[in-house]
């Protein structure tokens, strides 16, 4: 009988241990799992600053670039309505033998109109290394990374439109540089510039001759036309995509 509760005891106190050791041991499995959890959350917090900051970079960086390309644009829409007013007053001329023009005012029309060809040249170098790089994915706004994925297609589009109104513009300067009509007689009795100031404005040759010449005319409103074109359905949008890039970029910098 000793003997039997004896063994009881000894099995007792081993059961004792034994969940002693299982709680011991569950304990320390939960602590290490806490302690993981601590880890990977204070590393992904770490992660998402490293991620914020540099969005923030480049955000900054986008916002400088694009308000450059916005004074550029808002430049050359000023430009290109100067030459397409002047085309058209030039119109107004042609073929129409009761209102007169002097050598001079055609010239300084001419010279207003065509003496700058339109180019848009935006800022892009940073966004074209975001988008080298496969760094757009920082940008954490949907609206703003697809605004700015589409951002190249669209400056394509008014590189081509551009092409047509150059070569619209050397359809007109073609018609000088002939034996009959001479654009030194522009520079002649236009305003100087410090390249021109050189040049007699006597013994000129007359380019009055245009204002009747139904090539001229055609050429002219062509000119116009495309030019017209170029402001209101291309640059026009253009400036209004600009303000909406911009407007999300200074949403996002915090």
């Amino acid at each position: 009988m000793a003997r039997f509760f004896r063994k009881f005891r000894l099995n007792s106190v081993s059961k004792s241990k034994i969940g002693k050791y299982i709680v011991y041991a569950i304990g320390e499995i939960v602590l290490v799992v806490i302690g993981i959890l601590i880890a990977v959350g204070i590393n992904n917090s770490r992660e998402r600053s490293i991620l914020e900051a540099k969005e923030q970079t480049y955000l900054k960086g986008l916002k400088e670039e694009f308000e450059t390309s916005k004074r550029k644009l808002i430049e050359l829409m000023e430009v290109n309505q100067q030459n397409y007013e002047g085309a058209k007053t030039i119109l107004n001329y042609t073929n129409n033998p009761n209102d007169s023009l002097s050598e001079k005012e055609f010239s300084e029309l001419l010279s207003r109109s065509f003496s700058f060809d339109v180019y848009f040249n935006a800022n892009n170098s940073l966004l074209n290394e975001m988008i080298n790089s496969g760094s757009l994915k920082d940008i954490s706004n949907n609206k703003l990374r697809k605004l700015l994925t589409n951002w190249e297609a669209i400056l394509n589009d008014i590189a081509k439109q551009e092409g047509e109104l150059g070569e619209q513009r050397s359809s007109v300067l073609d018609m000088f540089r002939t034996n009959t009509n001479s654009i030194k007689t522009i520079f002649q009795l236009s305003t100087p510039t410090p390249e021109t100031q050189f040049l007699q404005k006597e013994n000129y040759i007359s380019n009055l001759n245009l204002l009747e010449s139904l090539e001229f005319e055609n050429n002219i409103l062509m000119f116009y036309l495309v030019s017209y074109s170029t402001s209101e359905a291309h640059y026009k949008p253009l400036l209004k995509e600009l303000n909406s890039i911009l407007d999300l970029i200074n949403k996002e910098i915090q």
